[in-house]
C-alpha cells in the first residue's frame, strides 16, 4: 500500500468511529429524554423504560429529530412546551456524548 492509501484507510476507519459514537450518543440521549418525559408523565418504572425505547425506535425510524419532540411534547401537553424540550434534548446530547466519550 502506498501512504495515500493508508491516508485514506485511517480517514474511513475514523469516520466509521465518529458515526459510531455518534449514534451511540443519539441513542443514549433519546433514552435519558424518553425517561425524563415519562417521569413528568408520572409513569411507573416499567412504563417508563417502555416509554423510552419507544422514543429511541420512533427515532431511528425518523428522518428527523423534531417529529420526536413534537410529539414527546404533545404527549407532555402542558407540562413542557416544544421549546423545552428542544432544550433538555439539547443538554441531555451534551451529556449523553460525554459519557460516551468517557466509556472509551
Amino acid at each position: 500500500m502506498t501512504t495515500f492509501d493508508d491516508r485514506e484507510q485511517a480517514y474511513e476507519n475514523k469516520f466509521a468511529h465518529d458515526a459510531n459514537l455518534n449514534f451511540q450518543a443519539e441513542v443514549r440521549c433519546n433514552k435519558k429524554l424518553g425517561l425524563w418525559a415519562a417521569a413528568l408523565l408520572g409513569k411507573d418504572d416499567a412504563e417508563a423504560a417502555a416509554y423510552a425505547e419507544q422514543i429511541i425506535k420512533a427515532d431511528l425510524d425518523e428522518a428527523s429529530h423534531d417529529d420526536i419532540i413534537a410529539s414527546i411534547a404533545a404527549d407532555l401537553g402542558e407540562k413542557a412546551s416544544v421549546e423545552e424540550v428542544t432544550a433538555k434534548r439539547a443538554d441531555l446530547l451534551v451529556a449523553a456524548r460525554k459519557e460516551v466519550l468517557e466509556e472509551l
